[in-house]
């Protein structure tokens, strides 16, 4: 069974008792908020890890999909650890309308089922551009939606609902006032992480300072093992 199947199966389950309309909210993460969240940010993992990172992303940014499936598998593990809490932030950047489209689903689904909203997003995001690119864009919304569990009722009634809309562009002014000016952009711990140049290239950086650990500076990319590092020494340092 794929990842996306599974994820679909457990969201037509969390759906089918749920009031919809009643559901397109946009309060905090039900476990709570680390230190460096703040009220209506949407999280996965322990509010203690000593690793929170703030992703800034769009469901249709090119970038974001290729760290979705390139380095993100590690902060998912890390998570599965409890080393990271993992916080989502909307930001509408790449194809805006996809991106504005894809947020109300994912606000219109029930709370704790927001991100695995996101997560099928990524998942269909080459579907999705394809579909744009042949003008079939909303019929492959409804696909997806009803993968999700949606009804085609609900996913109309989600995709016409001015309060989610509203929630939406505020969230993407509210990034722009974050002076965040590009996706996929990184807070780890309250520090944003940057990039400079290094000894061999293009490095991480976070308070004007390179990131190095034990193999040197931290290079600028987004596969799993450049993550893997960031973790580690993000975590080393908050363990002191």
């Amino acid at each position: 069974m794929t990842t996306f199947t599974r994820r679909a199966l457990t969201l037509a389950a969390a759906l089918a008792g749920a009031v919809m309309l009643t559901a397109c909210s946009g309060g905090g993460a039900p476990d709570g908020h680390s230190a460096y969240e703040r009220e209506g940010d949407r999280g996965v993992g322990p509010i203690d890890a000593p690793v929170t990172i703030i992703e800034y992303a769009s469901t249709s940014c090119p970038g974001c999909g290729a760290f979705y499936n390139q380095g993100k598998p590690a902060i998912d593990d890390a998570v599965e650890r409890g080393d990271v809490r993992f916080v989502f932030r909307e930001m509408l950047t790449g194809q805006p309308n996809l991106a504005r489209a894809g947020f109300m689903l994912a606000r219109c689904a029930p709370e704790d089922q927001y991100l695995d909203v996101i997560d099928l997003l990524f998942e269909q995001q080459r579907a999705l551009f394809s579909a744009m690119q042949q003008g079939n864009a909303q019929a492959q919304f409804l696909s997806i939606a009803r993968t999700a569990g949606f009804s085609d009722a609900e996913f109309r009634a989600c995709m016409t609902n001015q309060e989610v809309l509203e929630a939406v562009e505020e969230a993407n002014m509210q990034a722009v006032r974050d002076g965040v000016g590009g996706t996929p952009h990184f807070i780890i711990n309250g520090q944003d992480l940057d990039q400079m140049a290094g000894e061999n290239g293009q490095v991480y950086a976070a308070n004007g300072e390179p990131l190095v650990d034990d193999q040197g500076e931290i290079p600028a990319q987004i596969d799993r093992d450049t993550w893997d590092r960031i973790i580690a020494l993000f975590k080393a340092r908050a363990e002191g």
